[in-house]
């Protein structure tokens, strides 16, 4: 039986909380600070992983916000993410076990499968989070069927560890393999989706199958300026088709990026430090962007991918290793 896709309602309020809170590249010595606050400014919905690097003082932020009655823990809802060197089967309940520990939960309402990249195990007592590379610095990709990896994901929920199972990063094809030998199907995809990426027959395929669609990276080329991964002439912040809308509806070009994945039906996530950029993200269920809005910010596609392994594992690792091909 398929689910229905998660439907923005009048005023742009869905059954959850469609606006998520992501912790990539928060500073471990600021993040609980920052978790805290995101909680005081009314986020519930969080993106955490392994990889990040901080799900330790993520869940100081959690344990301090519940203490303090901000809120309560099933008011939240948590995500995580198995990393790649954690695929084989008898790796994944360890992966989930640690990263529980880490935030300070007993469940997580939804974990999911961070790249359909699967590399060579690094023990958790040598070097964790493991990152890109083994303890020699070398990338190392190793077969692994992903179906052994999804059934491992699905004993989880069968535990009690997790509430619910997906995926990031993964293609149509992809996804049609889970799906035809799946005990549980996948709730969520999350991908890179912005208006310079927008990937409207993926999103179109996953509601059909029931998913729940995450967009990261909802401000595009914002997140990779420092990461040499994308230049200023790529700001869809400065874009003048965004900053027009904005205008027109005295809101900023950030709060018509996240208004634009909403009415896609699609659950933006985005990331700051700034407690007053916390609550400017939040202001985007008072307006609606009429057709031709929609339309002129459709119109920026032009397929950029900004977060493309095929494209950062060579040069960076030494290690070719494309997956949207």
């Amino acid at each position: 039986m398929k689910l229905p896709a998660p439907a923005i309602l009048k005023g742009g309020i869905t059954p959850i909380d469609p606006l998520v809170f992501g912790f990539w590249k928060v500073p471990r010595e600021s993040c609980a600070s920052v978790c805290y606050q995101a909680i005081e400014s009314g986020y519930r919905r969080f993106d955490c992983a392994c990889d990040y690097g901080n799900e330790d003082e993520v869940g100081k932020g959690f344990d301090k916000a519940i203490k303090d009655g901000l809120c309560t823990r099933e008011e939240l809802f948590v995500t995580s993410k198995l990393w790649n060197t954690y695929h084989r089967p008898e790796h994944v309940l360890l992966a989930c076990q640690r990263t529980l520990k880490d935030l300070q939960l007993e469940y997580l309402d939804e974990y999911l499968i961070h790249f359909p990249i699967s590399m060579e195990f690094v023990p958790f007592e040598k070097k964790y989070p493991p990152e890109w590379t083994n303890l020699e610095g070398k990338m190392v990709l190793v077969p692994q069927d992903m179906g052994a990896t999804w059934k491992a994901m699905e004993d989880l929920v069968e535990a009690n560890l997790v509430k619910s199972i997906g995926v990031c990063n993964f293609s149509t094809q992809l996804l049609r393999q889970i799906l035809g030998t799946c005990r549980i199907r996948p709730s969520t995809l999350q991908v890179e989706l912005h208006p310079h990426n927008s990937q409207k027959r993926l999103i179109r395929f996953a509601h059909e199958e029931g998913m729940n669609v995450t967009a990261f990276s909802a401000f595009g080329a914002a997140s990779y300026l420092e990461l040499s991964m994308a230049t200023e002439k790529e700001m869809l912040l400065k874009d003048s088709k965004i900053l027009a809308i904005a205008s027109s509806h005295n809101k900023t070009p950030a709060q018509i990026l996240i208004r634009w994945a909403l009415q896609r039906n699609t659950f933006p996530l985005t990331k700051t430090i700034k407690k007053e950029r916390m609550k400017e993200n939040r202001d985007v269920l008072d307006f609606t962007l009429c057709d031709e809005d929609m339309t002129q910010i459709n119109s920026l596609n032009i397929n950029r991918r900004y977060n493309d392994p095929g494209d950062f594992c060579e040069p960076g690792m030494g290690t070719f290793c494309p997956i949207y091909d």
